[in-house]
């Protein structure tokens, strides 16, 4: 008897502890925590812009594999991962590819400003797709859209850009499209631009009435 009086006992005692103001406490704590990462995530999205004027200098490679790992861990089709990436951060890679262009657009030359084709990014990622799956274009996107994100969070801006892929597809730059190194049966989508921001933009509106519930 003396035994199971104590058993009870200890488990009265256990679940007093258990809805103690502290512990209580605590629960609101990682509540407000969570809630609090949430905020982080939507102010990181809405915050982000399209930045088109960076600094010279390079973005950190180990900083670029960290937003390269974002956006490998992008949601993705079957997940059969169908995107490839490269990353020049290379001077004569860029300037090279420029160069070609100016000479198609003269004119371009004429802006003071303009110092290479990619908004003047000293770093850039090309993504191509495998266009035998269907739905390819989409994962690229989302890709993108972690790789952008992540970036922001860390300083770093980004600009999607698809004219150079024109350039890089013509016979002209036929060689610089070679170095980046595609698997076979894999096309270049798009590239996005990456750097220290020399400019802050204000928000483009957005289209709101695009958006609607269905009852």
């Amino acid at each position: 008897m003396d035994t199971l009086k104590a058993i009870i006992g200890g488990l009265c005692l256990f679940a007093a502890v258990g809805c103690t103001p502290g512990t209580q406490k605590t629960a609101e704590q990682e509540t407000a925590k969570a809630a609090d990462k949430s905020d982080v995530v939507v102010e990181n999205i809405m915050t982000r812009r399209s930045i088109r004027q960076y600094e010279t200098r390079a973005v950190n490679r180990d900083t670029m594999q960290i937003i390269l790992n974002c956006g490998i861990n992008a949601p993705n089709g079957q997940n059969k991962q169908s995107w490839e990436v490269r990353v020049v951060d290379n001077p004569e890679f860029i300037n090279g590819l420029t160069d070609i262009y100016k000479q198609k657009n003269p004119k371009v030359a004429e802006d003071p400003s303009f110092r290479n084709i990619f908004r003047n990014a000293p770093t850039v990622a090309f993504i191509a797709n495998d266009p035998s799956y269907g739905f390819s274009q989409v994962d690229c996107g989302l890709l993108g859209a972690n790789m952008v994100l992540s970036a922001w969070s860390m300083g770093i801006g980004s600009c999607c850009l698809g004219s150079p892929v024109g350039l890089l597809k013509s016979p002209e730059a036929a060689a610089y499209l070679e170095r980046l190194g595609f698997s076979e049966g894999y096309e270049l989508l798009y590239c996005i631009a990456f750097g220290y921001p020399a400019e802050t933009p204000e928000a483009k509106p957005r289209m709101q009435e695009k958006v609607r519930f269905v009852d």
